[in-house]
């Protein structure tokens, strides 16, 4: 079941003076994602939008017309038109996407031909779009960069053939080639930034935001392990989508094992949607473990930390990938022994001090998950670990302070106190011609409206 709520407010994080002190900008953000969902990149930018509006800036987010209400001080939320037949859109590259970003585009080129906004701010594909507007209106333009688009098509497993990724390899150079900064949330993007010989500013800027209590009350840690039926058992909690890539497969097959060292052991998974957690039940239930599982599905962001605070080992099973997982970093605030499979989406975050590094297969994961629970010196050792790196590395200020940073290069690069509004120059790029073709907004109202009645005909 997916929770629909309000989003709450957070408390200020405070940063240095020195990066307080610069000016605010006008920011037109465009994101193709159901905004808000209690799932990785919403959550993504919905953080990355407070630390915005915390840093002084106002920001209009164009989104998709699907999620749930939230507020932040100097937000205005705009949500495109909802093609006829799409009635929602799931995680990762579908063919709905194709038709949602169409009115996304338009009502995205609508809001910047106004002239009020200083920077362009896309996410995921719609870099795209704001390459395109950049170019075309003198904007500039910041690409935050939570995946590679061609690696999409090998995570999800869908759409992944060679065509299909060389396109998209392509799209990726056409949007930094036409982007003035790139924000990378983890050092395995940041290196294929530069490794495309991208010459604009580069942000390494890590998910380390976390949500804070947003309803009068949530249920606590001792409070959820009496409602799950728990008590003082040792529990394995797991937290996040139930996407294929997580290895949730893996996770229920090492369930036997650790049952067998452990017999009072009890698994808890929190995430998913309705259709993924009847089939990882389904799962549970051929291999006969489905009575030592919780499957809680989806809650509201702020309740997630509780669940994190009752584990006494957080898992994460992922078997591909090299984008960093959110999780990953509330997992070490909370303080918790981490046992992780040993992959670059990982290993960029965690170490052997700070997880029982394993294989993604079951054997390797219950040797690992057995080997916590079964050693409270290790244990202890691991959750001091993910303390202090929380503390050290990935806390909250430090995110804000790298967000801040990033913007005030930015505008160190300003010619004259405004931002240029071309990407940077090279050797082998000529610079943009001006195109002799304009666009009134009658012509794109009847453009869009031909393309969203091809789209319907399309979804039919």
């Amino acid at each position: 079941m997916r929770v629909r709520t309000s989003f709450r407010v957070m408390a200020p994080v405070s940063v240095s003076d020195d990066l307080e002190s610069q000016s605010s900008m006008r920011i037109l953000m465009i994101a193709p994602e159901p905004i808000l969902r209690p799932r990785g990149t919403p959550l993504s930018v919905y953080h990355r939008i407070r630390a915005l509006t915390e840093l002084g800036h106002s920001v209009d987010l164009v989104t998709y017309p699907f999620g749930d209400a939230f507020e932040l001080p100097g937000l205005k939320v705009h949500r495109a038109a909802r093609p006829p037949g799409i009635r929602d859109v799931g995680i990762g590259p579908t063919i709905a996407k194709g038709f949602l970003d169409v009115p996304l585009f338009f009502l995205a080129w609508r809001l910047a031909r106004t002239g009020r906004f200083d920077l362009l701010h896309t996410h995921e594909e719609a870099g795209v779009m704001g390459a395109f507007l950049s170019r075309r209106l003198g904007i500039p333009h910041v690409y935050d960069m939570h995946s590679s688009l061609p690696e999409q098509f090998a995570n999800f497993a869908r759409f992944n053939w060679r065509p299909v990724v060389s396109v998209f390899k392509a799209v990726e150079r056409y949007i930094l080639n036409r982007s003035d900064g790139v924000i990378a949330i983890c050092e395995e993007l940041r290196r294929t930034v530069l490794d495309q010989g991208y010459e604009g500013v580069v942000g390494m800027i890590e998910n380390t935001l976390q949500f804070d209590s947003g309803e009068a009350h949530t249920p606590s840690a001792s409070e959820l392990r009496r409602t799950l039926g728990i008590d003082d058992a040792p529990t394995i909690v797991y937290t996040g989508t139930l996407e294929p890539y997580q290895g949730m497969d893996l996770f229920v097959d090492a369930a036997p094992a650790i049952l067998d060292a452990v017999p009072a052991a009890r698994f808890v998974v929190v995430g998913g949607t309705t259709a993924q957690v009847n089939d990882l039940r389904k799962h549970a239930r051929r291999i006969g473990v489905e009575s030592s599982f919780c499957l809680v599905g989806t809650v509201n962001p702020w309740e997630v930390r509780h669940y994190h605070e009752m584990a006494d080992t957080l898992v994460t099973c992922r078997t591909r990938g090299t984008n960093t997982p959110l999780k990953l970093y509330h997992y070490l605030q909370a303080g918790r022994p981490i046992v992780a499979t040993a992959i670059r989406s990982h290993t960029q975050v965690l170490d052997a001090a700070t997880a029982e590094l394993v294989e993604p297969e079951p054997t390797s994961i219950a040797r690992g998950v057995v080997r916590v629970l079964g050693d409270p010196d290790r244990a202890s050792a691991l959750s001091d670990a993910s303390r202090r790196a929380a503390a050290d590395r990935y806390d909250e200020a430090s995110g804000i302070e790298s967000l801040a940073r990033f913007m005030d290069e930015l505008n160190r690069r300003r010619p004259g106190g405004v931002l240029r509004s071309g990407p940077p120059m090279t050797a082998h790029r000529r610079p943009a011609q001006p195109r002799r073709r304009t666009y009134t907004a009658s012509r794109m109202r009847v453009v869009e409206g031909t393309v969203l009645r091809a789209a319907a005909d399309g979804a039919r």
